[in-house]
């Protein structure tokens, strides 16, 4: 056996925009219906969501059964002796591709991408269990460096401020502007589309470009979303989220039944 390609790491590197959704009901009989749907990419939400580590594999194990959909996981914090160890559970349940919440500083980016790999490369411990198929994946250990892809978040000041630095980080794969955290710190809570987010969002796509890193966003709404995917040329984009999809019409339906 050998170690898997990671198939959304090779599309950013080609500039292939991936059209992804947000899955944060930690259920896999959810997952499993989002998964058929043809998206590129699901997120598998372990910082908003109430998932732990079994179900986020779970979660994981249903994604594979459809191969042209790519299991991402955001781990509920990086930074730190908790944030190491989660990194390197994620990763040894085999999700080659992880997202970290609140990155303000190259520094914390650089620690991250040790804490995605082995040495010499980095600090990951010498384990791999799922990902290394138990073992049989003889040169997994060699050859996963090379697989994994690191997603980090900006959605702060600090973060802007440091945003040159952190996308020019060597192993950071692609940098996601939070907007809903950005919106706040930017003193607009719950207004992503003021003036002056929807400014310093597209000021951050471009210098993440400008450092020759993927951008990515999570945006329900079509309109703005097809501006961030045409206009931007974002390369992974997150276009509605499962919780909001089944409120929504749960609701539509129910309203044109009791509003009668």
């Amino acid at each position: 056996m050998q170690t898997p390609i990671n198939p959304f790491k090779q599309a950013l590197r080609d500039k292939r925009t991936q059209i992804g959704l947000w899955v944060g009901l930690a259920s896999h009989y959810s997952t499993e219906i989002c998964a058929g749907a043809g998206f590129d990419w699901l997120l598998i939400d372990g910082e908003h969501a109430p998932n732990d580590v079994r179900s986020i594999l779970q979660q994981a194990q249903t994604i594979a059964a459809y191969p042209d959909t790519h299991a991402i996981a955001r781990v509920p914090v990086g930074h730190g002796n908790i944030g190491v160890t989660l990194i390197k559970q994620y990763l040894d349940l085999g999700i080659q591709t992880l997202l970290v919440p609140m990155v303000d500083t190259a520094e914390q980016a650089a620690a991250l991408v040790q804490a995605m790999r082995y040495p010499p490369g980095g600090i990951r411990g010498m384990g791999g269990a799922r990902a290394s198929r138990w073992g049989r994946i003889p040169n997994y250990a060699k050859e996963a460096n090379d697989q994994v892809c690191l997603l980090v978040q900006a959605e702060t000041r600090e973060a802007l401020n440091n945003l040159d630095a952190i996308a020019a980080t060597q192993g950071v794969d692609g940098v996601f502007i939070g907007p809903a955290d950005l919106s706040a710190a930017l003193g607009h809570v719950g207004d992503p589309m003021h003036p002056q987010v929807q400014a310093a969002i597209e000021d951050a796509i471009k210098r993440i470009h400008k450092a020759g890193k993927a951008a990515g966003i999570l945006w329900p709404d079509e309109t703005v979303a097809r501006r961030y995917i045409d206009e931007l040329k974002t390369e992974f984009v997150a276009v509605g989220l499962d919780g909001n999809l089944l409120t929504k019409h749960t609701s539509a339906l129910a309203s044109r039944f009791k509003s009668k």
